[in-house]
C-alpha cells in the first residue's frame, strides 16, 4: 500500500467509516494473524487477540494519532496487545517476564514452500537454519520476508534504529550463508 492510501484509510477509520475498517481488517488481518501466531504458538489464542485488537482500534478511534503507513503501528501494538493477553492467560507477572519469553519465532518447512515444489530434504533443513538464528534475527526475518515489511517499518515494530535492522537483517543473512556453504543445501 502506498502512503496516501494508508492516510486515507486511517482518516477515514478514524471518522468511523465501516468501509474503512472493512478494508484495514481485510489487509492486516492475514499478515497479523501469522506474526501473532509466530509470538503465541496458539491459533485459538492468536485469532481472539487478533479479533479483540481490531474491536479495540475501532472503539479507540478517536484517540488514535494520525499515521503516514499503518503496518509498523498494527504490528508494533498488536504484538503489545498479544503479549498482555499471553501474560494474562499465563498468569505471569511483569518482574519475572520478558518479551524475548515470548518473541521466539519458529519456522516451519511449509511456510519455506514456493509455487514450485522443492525438494523436501532443503526445505526441513532451511528450517531448521532458520530456527537456529538468535530470536531478533528471527523476528527481522520474519517481518521482511514473511510480511514483507521495509526496514524502516521493522524498526519501529522492534523499536530499533534502522541502521540495528540492517544490521540485523545482514548478519541473519551471513549466518544463513555460513550454514547452508557448510551444509551444501543449494549444490
Amino acid at each position: 500500500m502506498d502512503k496516501i492510501t494508508d492516510q486515507f484509510i486511517w482518516k477515514a477509520l478514524k471518522e468511523g467509516d465501516l468501509r474503512a475498517f472493512s478494508t484495514l481488517f481485510e489487509i492486516y488481518y492475514p499478515q497479523l494473524y501469522g506474526y501473532g501466531l509466530k509470538i503465541s504458538k496458539n491459533t485459538s489464542i492468536t485469532e481472539d487477540s487478533l479479533q479483540d485488537f481490531f474491536l479495540y482500534i475501532y472503539d479507540h478511534r478517536e484517540n488514535l494519532s494520525d499515521l503516514d503507513t499503518i503496518a509498523p503501528y498494527l504490528f508494533t501494538s498488536y504484538k503489545r496487545f498479544l503479549i498482555n493477553v499471553i501474560k494474562k492467560e499465563k498468569k505471569i507477572t511483569k518482574t519475572d517476564f520478558s518479551q524475548e519469553d515470548v518473541l521466539d519465532i519458529q519456522f516451519s518447512a511449509e511456510e519455506l514452500i514456493t509455487n514450485k515444489e522443492t525438494d523436501s530434504f532443503r526445505i526441513k533443513n532451511i528450517s531448521k537454519l532458520l530456527n537456529k538464528l538468535p530470536q531478533r534475527q528471527k523476528e527481522a526475518i520474519y517481518l521482511k520476508y514473511y510480511s514483507g515489511l521495509k526496514a524502516t517499518e521493522i524498526s519501529e515494530i522492534m523499536d530499533i534504529n534502522y541502521q540495528s535492522v540492517v544490521n540485523i537483517l545482514h548478519k541473519a543473512i551471513k549466518n544463513l550463508k555460513e550454514e547452508v556453504s557448510i551444509l551444501n543445501l543449494f549444490k
